[in-house]
């Protein structure tokens, strides 16, 4: 089953060299080489915080119960320990991907994610009209590229979310396109956004600064 470990974080002033270099030499590398991992992405904040969010995209939830990824978590470096130990803001979830519209045929300049704390009786109807009504009127927005749709897992640190989604987009212009007006402007959209829980979503958008592909992909 396909996933996603998803994590934000925000190194202290002034760490932001050894903070690149830590994750981008050290931390990703490790994971890449174990199979299930197929890729990561790091992205820098645009709008909301914190600073930094780190993608790993799974073929393979399981590669997350295997020994050699348990000792990864259970015995880090002392420089993974020092850097976990002092970031700030610090968020973790894993994942299990619900849909996805698949690889686009560009690059995205953009992320932009949104997160949703949903009821388990709301569940189905959210994904419902995620799925088969919004998505499909994002994806005729000149620009937008892809959705990927995630449920988080229990074990998470940071705010209760049940959903993620990650919609990759050209450029900023996607934003306001008038398809993307009309895939918020809904009677169904509105109908949800009634529910108090729908307003208490979160959105950032990031720019992507660093990625790679699994040892085997190479």
């Amino acid at each position: 089953m396909k996933g996603l470990l998803f994590s934000q974080m925000q190194p202290p002033s002034g760490w932001e060299e050894d903070f690149h270099d830590w994750y981008e030499s050290e931390h990703i590398p490790a994971r890449m080489a174990l199979p299930g991992f197929a890729s990561a992405t790091r992205y820098k904040a645009v709008e909301g915080s914190p600073d930094y969010l780190a993608c790993y995209f799974l073929d393979d939830l399981d590669v997350l119960e295997t020994p050699e990824y348990q000792r990864l978590k259970a015995d880090p470096s002392e420089r993974t320990a020092r850097m976990l130990g002092a970031v700030s803001g610090f968020t973790r979830y894993t994942c299990t991907e619900i849909s996805d519209t698949g690889q686009a045929q560009r690059d995205a300049e953009l992320l932009m994610v949104v997160a949703f704390s949903v009821p388990e009786d709301a569940a189905a109807e959210f994904d419902d009209w995620y799925d088969t009504e919004h998505v499909p009127l994002l994806m005729q927005a000149p620009g937008w590229l892809r959705v990927r749709r995630y449920r988080t897992l229990p074990g998470a640190a940071g705010p209760a979310w049940t959903h993620l989604a990650l919609h990759e987009v050209a450029d900023a212009q996607a934003f306001d396109a008038p398809e993307r007006e009309r895939a918020r402007t809904t009677a169904w959209r509105d109908s949800l956004a009634a529910q108090p829980w729908f307003g208490g979503s979160g959105r950032w958008i990031y720019r992507p600064i660093h990625s790679a592909v699994a040892a085997a992909a190479r």
